[in-house]
């Protein structure tokens, strides 16, 4: 299994008149944890373009426990279970500046050749540095 855990604050462009972040910006965090979890990793998503392969999302859910309010500090956990293959699961557990569990949240991407516009495996460079997590 591999964690990682990124911060990022809730802007007032982000919330509705009640101070609350907006429903559809949960898909953003999700995307933004996804991102610095494969940077850490030294991995880009320009990079795997740049190498003929894309990624877009195929499933996401999200389940909101309590809002996310303007000005604060959420951290975005993601959490892979397994190796990825043809498709690489994520979720998604936002916390608030207290620590409770605000959020959860999944989802299912697929790796596309993108010469083919078919489905394909992660490079092995991919999966290398994944490796380690899972052994």
């Amino acid at each position: 299994m591999f964690e990682h855990s990124t911060k990022i604050r809730v802007r007032y462009g982000e919330t509705d008149q009640m101070g609350y972040m907006y429903y559809g910006n949960y898909a953003e965090f999700y995307e933004v944890g996804r991102v610095e979890m494969l940077r850490s990793l030294g991995l880009t998503y320009s990079g795997m373009e740049e190498s003929g392969i894309k990624m877009p999302v195929l499933e996401m859910k999200c389940k909101y426990l309590k809002p996310a309010l303007y000005d604060e500090e959420i951290t975005v956990k993601v959490i892979m279970d397994k190796m990825p293959g043809i498709r690489i699961h994520f979720r998604y557990e936002l916390f608030n500046e207290k620590e409770e569990l605000i959020n959860i949240g999944e989802t299912l991407l697929v790796f596309i050749n993108m010469q083919t516009n078919r489905p394909c495996l992660p490079s092995s460079d991919f999966l290398d540095k994944l490796k380690p997590f899972f052994e």
